[in-house]
């Protein structure tokens, strides 16, 4: 097993700009990552599966719901707090980073801006602590990039609603405990509903033959006639808008994170680059290697720097949607042609399993679609600056 060596690149001294509090947050992230991810996860990976006996490990350095107060169970960090971690987890792996992210934009995120005070007590300090993992139900088979045109319903059945329908390529599922999942009701309008495992006709059968986030685990929401208390929808905010904000918060995380990922093949590729000797001296002494490292470490200063500015709007509650779109199209283009440019570097060895980049390259597969397709994002920054939408 090799001993995981990552330093991490910080080429405009970006430490300067972080807080005492960051540095710690993010540093046992790193020290976490490097003890109890680095070991295991190709392995995990190559048999595409989720290692659970990490959910703990991740509780306990904040990962679920960091920015949650902590009457709630959560970590009361800033968003700086919550983009450095995931950037962290994701340097060890997508998939990872995607529970967490989960974790804690899609589920603790909406329970706790849109749910009632008994649901907060109730759900937050037990998925603070992972002792339940939720998952959030947007997407369905026929329904990606436009959510709004689902077909989940529920109806009023007097004490209770009844829910039909299905949700697909849901991150957790497999293992969730709750899920938050959005139907439309009888008029047609969107709403929240938390549904717990135990609820009859609920089922999640798990997503196998996947390249990409391998060691994440993948599934489906079945709803079939199932009784869900009225107690359990979202009272704060209803319509598409409502898990439109969650995936606000999810997009910001994955802005972060996919400088993780891009810093782990960069370090790998440049320590690899130090050590090959081809024609007498090491490849990192010839011209087009000097080239792709170069602009790597550049293109991820850049991100950093965007990543960074938009945590300072975020915690200023500025943010809007389409910068966060912005960031997280930016990051994660910027990472998945480091990780293609790193394996090329590495030749034959990027391939394999001894190295992340491979891994890292086809986790970003995925990334680059979910959460928003690379393209809806360039349309969300296009009808922002314009002023015209090319969705309708």
């Amino acid at each position: 097993m090799k001993p995981d060596l990552f330093e991490a690149p910080d080429y405009y001294n970006l430490d300067d700009l972080l807080s005492e509090e960051h540095k710690l947050v993010r540093d046992a992230a790193r020290q976490w990552v490097k003890r109890d991810i680095s070991p295991i996860i190709e392995e995990y990976a190559q048999k595409a599966e989720f290692p659970e006996q990490i959910i703990g490990g991740l509780a306990e350095i904040g990962a679920f719901g960091p920015y949650i107060p902590e009457e709630y169970g959560g970590a009361g960090l800033d968003q700086i707090s919550y983009g450095l971690i995931m950037q962290e987890i994701e340097r060890g792996d997508s998939g990872v980073r995607s529970t967490a992210s989960v974790q804690s934009s899609l589920v603790m995120y909406p329970i706790f801006a849109y749910g009632s005070e008994e649901q907060r007590k109730k759900y937050l300090p037990k998925l603070a602590t992972g002792e339940w993992m939720g998952c959030f139900g947007l997407t369905e088979p026929n329904h990606g990039s436009n959510p709004g045109g689902m077909e989940t319903k529920f109806k009023d059945a007097g004490d209770h609603y009844v829910l039909n329908g299905a949700k697909l390529w849901i991150s957790n599922s497999p293992f969730a405990d709750v899920a938050v999942v959005w139907a439309k009701n009888e008029e047609g309008r969107i709403h929240g509903l938390i549904v717990e495992r135990a609820m009859e006709g609920f089922s999640t059968p798990e997503t196998h033959n996947k390249w990409s986030l391998r060691a994440s685990a993948t599934g489906e929401l079945i709803f079939d006639n199932v009784k869900v208390p009225k107690e359990n929808l979202l009272p704060g905010k209803n319509g598409l808008g409502a898990p439109l904000g969650c995936l606000d918060s999810a997009r910001y995380g994955i802005a972060w994170g996919a400088i993780g990922a891009a810093m782990d093949c960069y370090d790998t590729a440049l320590r690899y680059a130090k050590e090959r000797i081809q024609f007498g001296k090491p490849i990192a002494g010839f011209q087009l290697q000097q080239k792709k490292l170069a602009e790597m470490i550049t293109e991820i200063t850049k991100a950093q720097l965007l990543a960074f500015r938009l945590g300072q709007l975020k915690n200023e509650g500025k943010a809007t949607t389409a910068q966060i779109s912005m960031a997280k199209r930016n990051n994660v283009e910027m990472a998945i042609k480091i990780a293609r440019e790193a394996r090329q570097m590495l030749g034959g060895m990027g391939i394999t399993g001894e190295y992340s980049i491979m891994r890292h390259m086809m986790n970003l597969e995925s990334v680059i679609t979910y959460e928003g397709t690379h393209d809806i994002h360039l349309l969300i920054t296009g009808a922002d600056i314009t002023g015209i939408s090319a969705f309708k």
